[in-house]
């Protein structure tokens, strides 16, 4: 057994059915295809640990005194700009033989955006500063749609049903050590220093290369691509697949759902900051994050090749049952303890973290070949629809306080708990 094979073997468990469903030439080169998947994943979630519209970011803004209604622009723009696109940008895309280079085109291009606004952070300041990084955000995040429009259909290509779930698991766990370094290296130095989050960013920017260099050695055997509708026949095409197709329906209703562990955080810090509590700066944000990661990335992975649609379902339980502790404990007076707040915050990211898993797993397992890739750009360019929705909704119910967003979210991460329950299993276990 090759170093390769014995630390692949360490990492991820065999699924029941072995290889079965990958061409041969794919099936020999598992183990390596999987661990430079590994990489390179964790590689990108460490840098969007750096560029992240709710922690990093809008501190950045706040350090070059960029106006407050330019902060507002930064979550919509990152993440229903890196979804939206997909639709657009899914024929080119089943036009390559091999997706691998997709990703390797949307990784370096969100390396250069990062540099960009690492750029942005070390020479300028104020609305420029606001209006450059906000412009680099626009590139980093139609780059973004490439990576994840390829990586899904290469990851069902090389690796099998079984292991998927653990490729992602595992990538989140390394990603959440850096998260954790980042964080406390953020804490120890402190202040809002634009120099430190330039040089954050830049050192993001070698992770996107880095993470490049990586996916580019993966071996991925070629495919016929078939051709896509072009034009109004293309979104047509889509429109249709999505009314049509009653199981890919059904998971873009429970993704949307599942936007309970997305939006939610936010407006806990609103209401710890409203009830004089201290969520202790940016580091313990970062920190939190990659605790759930490396909390859940393992056990999460694995639970996703069992059974992606529980884990899912038990995500959005899970986020809605600790919103509505936190509304409870609010409602008494004075407001709850101190270290309620950043628990609660760990708690979400802890949920969040699953979902992500779940949903990625389940997407990638539940179609084959040019089908899966189809199905991403679908549900994803409808949750950047979405998700612009849900972000104008619950923003305008916190007018009236971060209590009535929340309480929102929690009733429809319970209905995405449901739904989530009633979808058909795929993958290993459905086989």
């Amino acid at each position: 057994m090759s170093a390769a094979a014995a630390l692949y073997a360490r990492l991820v468990r065999p699924g029941e059915n072995g290889s079965a469903g990958l061409a041969p030439t794919a099936a020999r080169h598992v183990p390596g295809n999987g661990l430079r998947q590994i990489a390179a994943e964790a590689l990108q979630a460490t840098g969007d640990q750096v560029v992240n519209p709710r922690t990093v970011l809008p501190w950045l803004f706040s350090a070059l005194g960029v106006p407050g209604g330019l902060v507002g622009l930064l979550v919509p723009i990152r993440e229903a700009g890196s979804l939206v696109p997909q639709a657009a940008l899914l024929p080119w895309v089943q036009a390559r033989r091999r997706r691998r280079w997709v990703w390797v085109t949307g990784a370096a291009g969100q390396g250069l955006a990062t540099a960009a606004i690492a750029a942005a952070a070390a020479t300028t300041s104020g609305t420029a500063a606001g209006v450059v990084v906000l412009l680099a955000l626009v590139a980093f995040a139609l780059s973004r749609s490439l990576t994840s429009l390829a990586g899904k259909d290469v990851l069902g290509r090389t690796i099998p049903a079984g292991q998927r779930g653990q490729i992602n698991g595992v990538a989140t766990v390394l990603a959440g050590l850096a998260a954790i370094t980042v964080g406390v290296g953020v804490r120890l130095i402190g202040g809002e220093e634009a120099p430190l989050l330039a040089g954050l960013l830049a050192a993001a920017t070698l992770a996107w290369v880095a993470a490049a260099v990586v996916y580019a050695r993966i071996r991925e055997p070629d495919a016929d691509p078939e051709p896509a509708p072009q034009g109004p026949g293309r979104l047509r095409h889509m429109a249709d697949l999505l009314r049509a197709d009653q199981a890919l329906r059904r998971f873009v209703t429970v993704r949307a759902l599942l936007l309970v562990s997305a939006l939610s955080p936010p407006f806990v810090v609103t209401l710890a900051a409203r009830n004089g509590q201290d969520i202790s700066g940016l580091g313990a944000f970062v920190i939190a994050s990659g605790l759930a990661a490396l909390i859940g990335g393992r056990v999460f992975g694995r639970w996703a090749d069992r059974s992606s649609r529980t884990l899912m379902a038990a995500m959005a339980a899970g986020a809605s049952t600790v919103i509505l502790a936190l509304l409870g404990l609010a409602s008494q007076g004075g407001g709850p303890w101190t270290w309620v707040y950043p628990a609660c915050y760990l708690l979400l990211a802890l949920a969040h973290t699953g979902a992500r898993v779940g949903r990625k797993t389940y997407v990638v397992d539940m179609a084959e070949g040019d089908r899966r890739t189809e199905y991403v750009a679908v549900a994803n360019s409808a949750m950047g629809v979405l998700l612009l929705g849900a972000g104008a909704i619950t923003g305008l119910l916190a007018l009236a306080g971060p209590e009535a967003s929340l309480a929102l979210l929690a009733v429809l991460g319970l209905t995405g708990a449901v739904c989530a329950v009633r979808l058909p299993e795929v993958g290993a276990r459905a086989a």
